[in-house]
């Protein structure tokens, strides 16, 4: 596997980014140890980086498979490409600004866009592969 490593580090690079907000919001102004302290700058950055945690495992899962599965290079750039552009779209909009309607709404419909198509491309990978493999054993 070349390809989703590539994506799988670059994404884990912005997640740390992402942390590292969530911990300067803790220290700095805001001082919240647990939860967001009633604080929206800090209820933003924190869901920022959970909503990348709630999105980001599970798709570059899907990207691994397909790519397991030999599946076409360039689909799993495009793929790959995009999760990287959707999530610094909404991080960067949740994370480092007070209200970005764009980069929320884009970096969302983006990822949706990619954990759809990954997920419709394991199950067709998926439902081959036992085609392929009952067809064989009859």
């Amino acid at each position: 596997m070349v390809i989703t490593p590539l994506y799988a580090g670059l994404l884990a690079l912005w997640f740390f980014v992402l942390s590292l907000r969530v911990v300067q919001g803790r220290t700095g102004k805001a001082g919240v140890s647990l939860g967001d302290g009633g604080d929206t700058s800090m209820l933003r950055r924190i869901r920022g980086h959970a909503n990348f945690a709630e999105y980001v495992p599970l798709i570059l899962i899907l990207l691994g498979l397909l790519e397991l599965s030999h599946f076409s290079a360039w689909v799993l750039h495009a793929l790959g490409l995009t999760l990287l552009i959707a999530r610094l779209l909404h991080g960067y909009a949740f994370s480092f600004t007070a209200y970005s309607s764009f980069g929320r709404s884009a970096g969302a419909g983006l990822t949706f866009v990619v954990l759809l198509v990954a997920g419709v491309l394991c199950t067709y990978q998926g439902v081959m592969a036992y085609l392929l493999l009952h067809s064989a054993a009859a």
